[in-house]
């Protein structure tokens, strides 16, 4: 296999995932590790790492895991992500690109529904922070007065 294989903990430290949920995504068809060492040790390439740093950014926006093995098969199927539809099967293509661009429409819905969450939590805090400045400037001792 060509290029460098990468144990778990590397994989890990570059993806932001756990080893547990490494392990999961493997469990239920996610990503799987291209080789095994002799010791028994999961070994990854770049290309699955990529793979998992996708279903890494999905998980914010609430994609479930068949959506990200949804779209990693689109990928998976198209020229462009390194897999294989023959490029004279126009209508094939077609349809993954179409497949593709719900998935593109529904992470920038999902994006805007979180900007308006942070919105509202953004307000939250703000007014939490106006209150304790205000109980603390009411506690604050004012300026003497002279008798």
């Amino acid at each position: 296999m060509a290029g460098r294989l990468m144990q778990i903990g590397e994989v890990s430290e570059r993806t932001g995932l756990s080893l547990r949920t490494i392990r999961h995504y493997e469990d239920v068809g996610v990503v799987a590790p291209s080789e095994r060492s002799t010791g028994g040790f999961r070994l990854y390439t770049e290309a699955e790492v990529r793979r998992l740093a996708l279903a890494r950014r999905m998980r914010p926006l609430g994609f479930c895991l068949e959506d990200v093995r949804g779209l990693l098969d689109i990928l998976d199927q198209l020229p462009e992500g390194g897999g294989g539809l023959p490029e004279t099967d126009e209508e094939a293509r077609e349809e993954l690109v179409a497949r593709l661009r719900t998935y593109w429409v529904e992470a920038d819905q999902r994006c805007e529904d979180l900007r308006r969450e942070l919105g509202r939590a953004e307000e939250f805090a703000g007014a939490l922070h106006g209150h304790l400045a205000r109980l603390l400037d009411a506690a604050a001792p004012g300026p003497e007065t002279p008798r």
